[in-house]
């Protein structure tokens, strides 16, 4: 069977991370010359090394997604380079805040992760759909943990986050379709091999619960019985980033492993 993404030029933003890192490698196993942008060097640089080692094709590039003119000197690079953007995916932080009921929030607690959020995905999506209209055709990936859809407590800033970004992306799947453009997202919460501590304290402060307490616990909320994986993620991006997935556009996937069920 054909590579699914053979000859495409992907855009990984916050590619240095564990999903970014691991996104990107997929794409490049599938065919895809990448690009991994995001803030930390040596993150990206590990994750670029790593595809090329395996026989891929990826390069790095230190940016901030929040950066208007640095997404769009980057993006005019990668054409440049390549003479075309094929698949763009946003997997960049947002700063959100969980555990804290929205009574004792803060209003920047509250709305840091709405606005970087939205902020991010605009700037890359925009970017990198101006192009692929001009050119005919492209795909536009977002992802978020489908708390849009729920109430659970303690997680009014990402819930909010998740609706503003996902009714966006809606709304550009709606604008760009004639043009080519393909507009798709995932829904995925607690992904096994991603937690750490450190991620897990900047979220939710000191009251933190340890990464093997928080994975059991998302594992016994699923339907499967487990959290998802990152290699399942990985296989979803590439899907949808793909031809196979040409029928698809603002719509979610669900790769919660059953945690949401809608």
């Amino acid at each position: 069977m054909d590579a699914m993404l053979d000859g495409k030029t992907a855009v990984v933003y916050g590619g240095g991370g564990s999903l970014g890192a691991a996104v990107g490698a997929e794409f490049a196993r599938e065919g895809a010359r990448v690009y991994l942008a995001g803030r930390t060097e040596g993150p990206l640089r590990e994750a670029a090394a790593a595809i090329t080692a395996a026989g891929g094709r990826a390069d790095a590039a230190v940016l901030d997604a929040l950066d208007e003119q640095a997404v769009e000197d980057h993006l005019a690079r990668v054409v440049a380079e390549t003479g075309r953007v094929d698949v763009s995916f946003n997997l960049t932080t947002r700063g959100d805040v969980q555990g804290v009921p929205l009574l004792a929030m803060t209003a920047d607690d509250l709305l840091r992760a709405v606005d970087n959020g939205l902020r991010s995905a605009f700037l890359t999506a925009r970017a990198a759909a101006r192009r692929m209209a001009a050119q005919g055709s492209g795909v536009i990936l977002h992802l978020n943990s489908g708390s849009a859809h729920g109430a659970m407590p303690g997680m009014g800033s990402t819930g909010p986050a998740d609706a503003a970004v996902e009714t966006f992306m809606r709304y550009l799947a709606a604008e760009t379709g004639r043009q080519g453009v393909r507009v798709c997202g995932m829904w995925t919460a607690g992904v096994a091999g991603t937690l750490t501590r450190e991620k897990l304290a900047r979220v939710a402060g000191a009251n933190a619960p340890e990464p093997e307490a928080a994975l059991a616990g998302i594992a016994a909320m699923s339907v499967l019985g487990r959290t998802p994986r990152v290699a399942d993620v990985a296989a979803t991006a590439a899907f949808l980033a793909s031809d196979r997935a040409a029928g698809l556009t603002g719509t979610v996937l669900n790769v919660t492993a059953g945690l949401v069920l809608r």
